[in-house]
């Protein structure tokens, strides 16, 4: 996820819509409420939650420009992913 002015935050749920309506309403105190993260930039699927803390823990660990490279290579004009989840 990323704020408006690209600050990230990498996280992971086993209800990714859920999750994003938390975060775009703010009702989880924390980094996300604090730095505005809203955007959903980019995500992947799994149905193993080990493989699921693995990645995230993997993510985490990068660099920025990694991170940046990652979110660019599916989705280069930081397009919010869930701008129509909740119209």
């Amino acid at each position: 996820m990323a704020s408006k002015t690209g600050t990230l935050y990498t996280g992971m749920t086993n209800n990714l819509q859920k999750r994003i309506f938390q975060h775009k309403n703010k009702t989880i105190e924390g980094f996300t409420q604090k730095y505005s993260v809203t955007r959903l930039v980019y995500f992947e699927e799994t149905n193993d939650v080990k493989t699921a803390i693995t990645r995230e823990k993997q993510i985490k660990s990068w660099r920025r420009s990694k991170k940046l490279d990652l979110i660019k290579s599916s989705n280069s004009t930081w397009e919010d992913l869930s701008d129509d989840w909740f119209d």
